[in-house]
């Protein structure tokens, strides 16, 4: 007898291949500068498939939920890849502190934007927003980590956050990551000043300013954009 995992590995995988085009393959493929194989399924495609799999499969345990998106993780196309992520979503009773180490594994495993930045923002951003206490120190760690991936979600991951946004770290980090050379670092710092400029827009102008000589100038521009936007003096 077949496993929810197994399951929902297979009836996604299925509905991928009926859906493929192998011309939107090498484009995505191409776009995403990866030898990693595609379907071609763009994203209407695949939220398609993600209602399906909603609408027929059931979820009530941790270990079936782990192990559906470590089964579909392992799968050799990036779109099955991109499921454990949507199936990751989808049970969002799930996206609690007992998931970080899952959330981790794919944002290390991935090493690229289209999966780390899914995961930072929707997976780890949600639940920090809601278990902010509990996970704190655990940022904290994750913004001196090693891996550029890690310290990359460890920005982004409070996109979004409004005015539940923890700013003391949100500028610390920045300010800590500030040196890197590393684009993605340099990009996700403005993106991530840029995100709470919608919020508190004459705090972001501060900060920017007292750290002008600090920050790169592409994080600059970025942080700055929708304060240039609006007439803020930046």
């Amino acid at each position: 007898m077949s496993s929810i995992p197994d399951e929902i590995a297979a009836f996604v995988s299925r509905e991928l291949e009926a859906r493929a085009n192998p011309t939107k393959a090498a484009s995505m493929a191409g776009y995403m500068k990866t030898d990693m194989p595609f379907y071609g399924v763009y994203k209407p495609g695949r939220e398609e498939i993600a209602a399906l799999v909603a609408e027929r499969f059931v979820i009530t345990t941790r270990r079936d939920y782990e192990s559906t998106v470590k089964t579909l993780w392992t799968l050799p196309h990036r779109e099955e890849k991109y499921f454990a992520i949507t199936v990751a979503r989808l049970y969002a009773n799930f996206i609690t502190p007992q998931s970080l180490p899952l959330y981790k594994k794919l944002i290390r495993e991935g090493a690229w934007w289209d999966f780390v930045d899914e995961v930072a923002t929707q997976l780890v951003g949600t639940m920090l927003r809601e278990h902010r206490t509990a996970l704190s120190s655990q940022m904290d760690a994750w913004i001196d980590a090693e891996d550029r991936w890690v310290r990359r979600s460890g920005l982004l991951c409070q996109i979004r956050h409004k005015r539940e946004t923890d700013e003391r770290r949100l500028f610390a980090y920045c300010r800590k990551c500030a040196h890197e050379t590393e684009f993605f670092i340099r990009k996700a710092i403005g993106w991530a000043l840029r995100d709470y400029s919608y919020t508190a827009p004459e705090r972001v102008v501060e900060f920017l300013q007292d750290n002008k000589d600090r920050l790169s100038g592409l994080s600059f521009r970025e942080g700055a954009k929708v304060l240039r936007r609006k007439g803020y003096p930046i």
